[in-house]
């Protein structure tokens, strides 16, 4: 009997992770020896955030499973109602697809319901982007907690790669790879100008900014107070033309949503809300831009190899390696103010022209792709906490 093909099972749930996937999924099923699925969830089913599914077809990928878990407000407890029907939509997907191996990326709270349910029917995961910091948010918590059900760790840096290890995970089972996101920019063909800008809506002039805010789970200050203050910023510079885009569906992102409508309905013909830009228009809006604010990951990530600066806000990617053109600042005003300011000013553009990105590989998709389909299962399906200290045999207080 010959050997079947491995099932591997790809889980989406927002524009941004399916930017991030689509070329692994690409590469996968150029091998022949594995079987890929793809899976999609959350906001790619949710009209209000652009119904981003139809991205995964368009880019002609076959969608096998549709989850719908669309909260019913952006409340704590709608979420986790929501995180609920995520997880009992995935086990029915699972019994259908029976995946031998589960690729998944990040840190968003759905993603843990997949997790879960995944090692609950014993389906090995593999985890992109472990071992990450972004104290602002409780995405940090949920990040880690994947971690310890996945058993292959793809990684982007070698500090993440450590962090996990010193997790108790195996160490033969955490690669570096590089991220994706990266190898994404150098490799996606970019949209002419003046077609972006017709598609858009809005001409990308010198100084423009691609605006992204998110709310910050953990931040003890109101989000529509955090908002407030970015757009009083955004005043400061009238020549300046801003596309905004959607937040994640996270507890209370309509706040958000309403305020730069409201904002470019005040400021027509310079700014522009674009619920989904999608990865080709994002990816080619960096080559034409002057600056990416925000708080954002991908302003962290990504953004340096376009050799433009990023201006990065607040608390949420608070513990995130960068490179010197991450321009970290302060929520309020005065500080996001003085921020851009140096963002659009020519030491800002010099510093930026000279970082160097400590996310790049050159070869990144190979890594992964190369993780993926060649480690063997029989090491991951079961797997040991490794004790990465040397055990030491200390009293307690009490002895």
């Amino acid at each position: 009997m010959e050997p079947r093909n491995r099932r591997i099972a790809v889980v989406t749930s927002t524009r941004a992770d399916w930017g991030l996937l689509k070329d692994i999924v690409g590469g996968l099923r150029e091998c022949d020896t594995v079987d890929v699925s793809v899976i999609a969830t959350n906001m790619h089913l949710n009209p209000e955030f652009g119904m981003t599914v139809n991205e995964i077809t368009d880019d002609g990928f076959k969608v096998d499973a549709r989850i719908d878990m669309t909260p019913k407000s952006d409340s704590p407890a709608d979420t986790v109602r929501a995180a609920a029907r995520c997880m009992d939509g995935m086990a029915k997907a699972f019994t259908k697809l029976k995946p031998d191996m589960l690729v998944l990326l990040g840190d968003r709270y759905e993603m843990l319901s997949v997790a879960t349910a995944a090692t609950i029917m014993r389906i090995p995961i593999v985890h992109i982007a472990g071992g990450e910091i972004s104290e602002g948010a409780f995405d940090d918590s949920i990040r880690h907690a994947i971690t310890k059900l996945s058993s292959l760790h793809l990684t982007a840096t070698d500090a993440y790669r450590n962090r996990v290890i010193s997790m108790g995970e195996n160490p033969r089972n955490v690669i570096n790879t590089g991220a994706i996101g990266v190898y994404n920019l150098a490799h996606e063909p970019v949209i002419p100008k003046k077609e972006l800008e017709a598609s858009i809506g809005l001409e990308i002039t010198q100084g423009t900014l691609l605006v992204t805010l998110h709310p910050a789970t953990l931040d003890p200050v109101p989000v529509a107070e955090r908002c407030q203050a970015l757009l009083e910023a955004l005043d400061a510079f009238n020549s300046s033309h801003i596309i905004f885009t959607y937040p994640n569906n996270d507890p209370e992102s309509h706040i958000i949503i309403e305020m730069i409508h409201d904002y470019a309905e005040r400021n027509p013909g310079r700014a522009v809300v674009i619920p989904s830009l999608g990865r080709k228009r994002y990816l080619s809006a960096l080559h034409f831009v002057s600056a990416v604010v925000g708080n954002s990951s991908s302003g962290i990530v990504e953004v340096p190899s376009m050799h433009i600066p990023t201006v990065d806000i607040g608390i949420r990617q608070q513990g995130r390696i960068a490179a010197s053109s991450v321009i970290r600042c302060e929520a309020d005003a005065e500080s996001i103010e003085n921020a851009i300011s140096f963002a659009l000013s020519p030491a800002g553009k010099r510093l930026a022209l000279d970082t160097e990105n400590p996310y790049y590989k050159h070869d990144t998709l190979r890594r992964i792709v190369d993780a993926i389909i060649n480690t063997p299962l029989r090491e991951i399906e079961n797997k040991r906490f490794i004790d990465p200290y040397p055990i030491l045999n200390v009293p307690t207080a009490t002895e």
